[in-house]
């Protein structure tokens, strides 16, 4: 096909209509158009190009088309059982430059691709305080997850989105600056940031590969395995993390955990947590979540501290006892836990809170003890804290379809979680922070206990006047706002050539308005939006007419009164004076042999009565008919019956009981029973035209 199209893109000088220009072709295809829709029309280089590649499309598209459709249906049946794109969180805490201030980072607007950065100041013993609008900065993808860290006093900023990732460097000011923007073509599954050299991130990919990027060396790939590392498991996801060693990182997928020494050769390893007996796994436990807990400080737990959260149980995992975790507990959320922050600890020797946060919005807190060289413990049972969901009842009653509203977005999956704890002298305060799925951004907060023990009762939900407020105005701008329109719109067709010589015409009337009106409200259109008023009587139904024949006939059949009416209808359309007209049909052919007396005689036919409006002139009279002779019978036999039909014709007639008596009282011989009349018009012919009358085509072969 490479003589029908031009692959360089200066314009060709042949006029020939079979060479498609292949750079125009790929912007057709990609929905290149300077005005209006892009498929609006079929343009004349996708027609010639649909004429001379239809024998290949045929065969290659459908069965490429059909691969995406089933990989697109299974990327959906996934992400209903579970859905692992925003794994980590999509909302950060960027710590200020005095205790209690900061800024909330965290994605908005209706595709996600809006990443927001609003400064909150944090005080004691009241709701945090907006300072001013946020300030957002547009992608080109949804924001998936947002991970931030502070390192050497420099505060990064890292971004995942579907295929790209991105890195900002944000100042004592609050005010990000771009550092680098990478692209992954099979798209991201996680990243982290490195607590020990400040600007080095890990980027795991859907294809198994882990790469590091620095800004010294750039990006380089340390680890590459497309099979999982256990036992086989169908999904791409894959995440990694760093450790104590700044060269060594942990690898994960569903299956297990894994260190890599970035500095050794590819594919070297140690397992660190392995799904099997040796965690007492159940069957079908998979890995969620992997997050190093070893932050450098001064009141940190050990740094060779692991998290592993699956759908069952949380573990932690040292990396010097690899494969036996030294804590396991069933932490029994509903929906799988796929975000977890570990706090600093409120005051000085008291257990640093690690909060858990299934995808459905449910909330654990944990208080992990366990400085230095001791074994980390749980200090006291882990508490469940109060969900979205669960505010539902201290809002006002409303009507059935706003309060549907309102439980679908406090209902909403949870896709990123953030927690501080501001300076008090009194009860620990947690300010926790959680981001739905629908881009709102929700506040609770939590009294700590200064020593939770097990009769230590759960922390409670404080909602203050200004909590109160906050809510009714958040409620009151969502009821406001219009529900969103669907995502799919008709295309629009240029009619620019066909009414461009027509004026639109003003609809006149109230019959437009009251429509508009009764859809915006969305109620049911009635008559007085149109203008006219309800009215109470009834049109009088139909009474049957002079010519509602059907109805009298099928009145009088119900009765039994059929020949009655019928011999007044008869009687009524041939008025005094007239005799019954009757068809002309084609006679029988049994009817037709025993007539062969010459007397036409059709009253004692067993027919039904004909109908009025189809009746023929009246029978005249006819004069008296002499018998043809024997040669003119013989003649019209001869001609009207074919010559092969004439001995079967023959010995018929001689089975037949002939009158004996002819009209006008002459005996017929039997010579003369061949000559057949099919119709009483066919023997008035014969009559008038003598011994050699004019026959018709026979119409039965005969």
């Amino acid at each position: 096909m490479l003589e029908n199209f031009k692959l360089e893109g200066a314009r060709s000088r042949s006029k020939k209509k079979t060479v498609v220009s292949v750079k125009r072709l790929l912007q057709d295809l990609g929905g290149h158009q300077p005005w209006g829709c892009p498929w609006a029309y079929l343009s004349h280089r996708q027609r010639r190009f649909s004429i001379l590649g239809g024998p290949i499309l045929s065969t290659s598209v459908a069965s490429l088309l059909g691969e995406l459709l089933h990989e697109e249906l299974a990327l959906r049946w996934e992400q209903l059982l579970l859905d692992d794109a925003c794994t980590g969180g999509a909302l950060a805490w960027v710590p200020g430059r005095t205790p209690g201030a900061g800024q909330l980072v965290y994605p908005a607007g209706g595709a996600l691709d809006r990443l927001y950065f609003q400064k909150v100041n944090l005080t004691p013993g009241s709701e945090p305080r907006v300072l001013g609008d946020p300030g957002h900065i547009r992608l080109r993808g949804p924001v998936r997850q947002v991970v931030t860290r502070t390192v050497q006093g420099e505060a990064l900023l890292a971004v995942r989105s579907d295929y790209h990732c991105a890195l900002w460097k944000v100042s004592k000011q609050g005010q990000p600056a771009p550092l680098q923007v990478l692209q992954v073509e099979k798209g991201a599954t996680g990243i982290s940031l490195s607590p020990h050299l400040p600007g080095e991130l890990a980027i795991c990919s859907r294809s198994g590969a882990i790469c590091l990027w620095t800004p010294q060396d750039g990006l380089q790939q340390i680890y590459k395995d497309p099979e999982t590392l256990v036992f086989r498991d169908p999904s791409p996801w894959r995440w990694a993390d760093f450790t104590a060693h700044p060269r060594v990182l942990t690898v994960g997928d569903r299956t297990g955990v894994k260190m890599v020494d970035t500095q050794g050769p590819q594919g070297c390893g140690l397992l660190l947590f392995r799904g099997g007996a040796e965690a007492s796994c159940q069957k079908g436990e998979r890995v969620l979540l992997t997050q190093y807990l070893g932050e450098c400080g001064p009141e940190c737990l050990h740094p060779t501290l692991h998290l592993i959260c699956t759908q069952f149980s949380l573990y932690l995992v040292d990396e010097r006892l690899p494969l036996v975790p030294l804590l396991k507990w069933n932490h029994g959320l509903p929906s799988a836990p796929l975000l977890a922050r570990l706090l600093p600890p409120p005051r000085t020797g008291l257990p640093r809170p690690l909060l858990l946060a299934g995808q459905g919005g449910e909330l654990q807190l944990l208080h992990i003890a366990g400085e230095g060289a001791s074994t980390p413990r749980l200090a006291g049972p882990p508490q469940s804290l109060p969900s979205r969901s669960d505010s539902l009842s201290a809002f006002p009653p409303l009507e059935p379809k706003s309060q549907w509203r309102l439980q679908e977005r406090l209902t909403a999956p949870a896709i990123g979680l953030a927690a501080a704890i501001p300076p008090s002298a009194n009860t620990p305060l947690l300010s926790l922070f959680q981001l739905s799925a629908a881009g709102d951004v929700f506040h609770q907060g939590l009294h700590l206990q200064a020593d939770p023990g097990p009769d230590s009762p759960a922390p409670t939900a404080s909602w203050t006047p200004q909590a109160t407020a906050s809510c009714s105005r958040w409620l009151k701008a969502l009821l406001e706002v219009p529900p969103a329109p669907p995502v799919w719109a008709a295309p629009t067709f240029s009619h620019r050539r066909l009414l461009g010589c027509f004026e639109p015409q003003k609809a006149e009337g109230k019959a437009p308005e009251g429509l508009r009106t009764a859809m915006a409200k969305g109620r049911l259109l009635q008559l007085r939006d149109l203008g006219l008023l309800p009215t109470e009587e009834r049109a009088p139904a139909p009474e049957p007419g002079p010519e509602d024949e059907l109805s009298e006939r099928l009145e009088a059949a119900w009765e039994g009164q059929a020949a009655a009416w019928w011999e007044r209808r008869r009687g009524s359309s041939l008025g005094p004076g007239k005799q019954p007209k009757r068809h002309k049909r084609r006679t029988q052919l049994s009817n037709t042999f025993s007539s062969l007396s010459g007397r036409l005689d059709l009253s004692d036919a067993a027919s039904p009565p004909p109908s009025p409006e189809r009746t023929l002139p009246a029978a005249r009279p006819q004069p008296p008919v002499t018998p043809p002779s024997q040669e003119s019978t013989q003649e019209l036999w001869a001609r009207a019956v074919p010559s092969e039909r004439q001995q079967t014709l023959r010995d018929y007639m001689a089975e037949l009981p002939l009158r004996g008596d002819a009209p006008g009282g002459a005996s017929v011989p039997s010579s003369q029973t061949s000559s057949v009349r099919a119709t009483p018009s066919r023997q008035r012919a014969a009559v008038r035209s003598g011994s050699q009358p004019h026959c018709k085509k026979p119409r039965m072969g005969f």
